[in-house]
């Protein structure tokens, strides 16, 4: 967005950590399922494949991407780019449509920031999904979701319940494997997904397609919907990278397909007995939730108390948005996970962030600067 804002004049200023989540939330030696084609320039200048090209490779050599890899590409784009980041939390945003510069920032680091137009670009991290069904049943203290377990050198010798069963929980099985954990469990409700690489080659001529119409999804039956979600999910989630498959096969790996947790409840000794709906009892020593995101806008912490709450429209936790990702506020503009429910899926993904950026700033520059 920055990149493109730059690109046609419009005077900007990003307010946050650069790739924070990625640095702070994801584990290293995790690797993308997305390609060199994912990258992030609206442009179309400074691709994955051009920085891979300034270092004497070719994308075979890098593919699949390391976290590492894409945290570095993320880095040279922003320095391509000549993005300048404000390395700061906003505390509060609020809203007052009578002044020239409605919307205000206040930062944890004491500044103040007035703007005419606001994006909000706020990832995942404020959706983290902890189903209360399966809450209420652990101890506290004694689970996290993925996200917040990145560092696995304190697993080393430890039994782990990792609850889910996609990408994420293979992976992190994989990772706390390699790292000495002594046992680590599966347990998931569906069937075991395919080790077999997944085929998102299908969703650039969507993305081509939003660019030209972006209502196109919204316009969609339901049926025609759903079948979208369908192919999104056979792919996504009915399958996993087969990378990692060699990863997890040996006997600290075991596999509890289409099994529920019923209990869990702490022992004397410090170790959680958990009982399962198959009739098997297992005791481990921590419990990981690979349990994803699920979008609920009113939980971004700094809307809390502001305006800007009531201006919105929200329906089933996601904003109702325009055409060029406007809310029902207007001249504040709302992107990525939280736009899915409009413009389709793909949103959750990197590949979408270079059409959004385009329609967005498009719509910034016509309303004028």
């Amino acid at each position: 967005m920055a990149a493109y804002a730059k690109h046609l004049g419009i005077e900007h200023l990003i307010v946050g950590k650069s790739m924070g989540f990625w640095k702070a939330n994801m584990p290293k030696g995790m690797y993308l399922r997305s390609a060199c084609d994912w990258h992030l320039d609206p442009l179309n200048v400074d691709t994955i494949e051009k920085f891979v090209g300034t270092k004497g490779l070719s994308t075979k050599d890098v593919e699949p991407l390391s976290l590492e890899f894409y945290l570095s590409y993320a880095q040279w784009f922003q320095e391509q780019k000549q993005v300048s980041v404000l390395p700061a939390l906003v505390w509060k945003l609020d809203w007052n449509e009578s002044e020239a510069f409605p919307f205000r920032a206040i930062l944890d680091n004491g500044e103040n920031v007035a703007a005419k137009f606001v994006v909000l670009a706020v990832g995942f991290q404020y959706f983290k999904n902890l189903p209360s069904d399966l809450v209420r049943l652990l101890p506290e203290d004694r689970y996290s979701h993925t996200c917040d377990l990145v560092d696995f050198a304190e697993m080393a010798g430890k039994r782990c319940l990792i609850i889910g069963g996609r990408q994420s929980a293979f992976e992190w099985t994989a990772l706390m494997n390699e790292a000495g954990a002594a046992k680590i469990h599966l347990c998931y409700r569906h069937h075991s997904p395919a080790f077999a690489a997944a085929d998102w080659s299908w969703i650039n001529p969507l993305m081509d397609a939003t660019e030209e119409n972006p209502g196109w999804f919204r316009s969609l039956t339901q049926q025609e919907k759903d079948e979208i979600n369908r192919r999104l999910w056979a792919e996504g989630r009915l399958k996993v990278e087969p990378w990692l498959k060699a990863r997890i096969s040996n006997g600290r790996v075991k596999l509890w397909p289409q099994t529920r947790v019923e209990k869990c409840c702490e022992l004397s000794n410090g170790g959680l007995s958990v009982s399962m709906d198959n009739g098997q009892k297992i005791t481990v020593d921590r419990i990981i939730l690979a349990t994803g995101y699920e979008v609920e806008f009113t939980q971004v912490p700094f809307l809390q108390g502001s305006k800007i709450l009531g201006g919105l429209n929200i329906q089933d936790g996601f904003p109702e948005l325009d055409n060029h990702f406007q809310s029902s506020l207007r001249r504040m503009f709302i992107t990525s996970m939280p736009a899915v429910q409009q413009f389709g899926p793909f949103f959750g993904f990197t590949i979408a962030v270079r059409a959004s950026a385009r329609l967005i700033g498009r719509a910034i520059f016509a309303d004028g600067i």
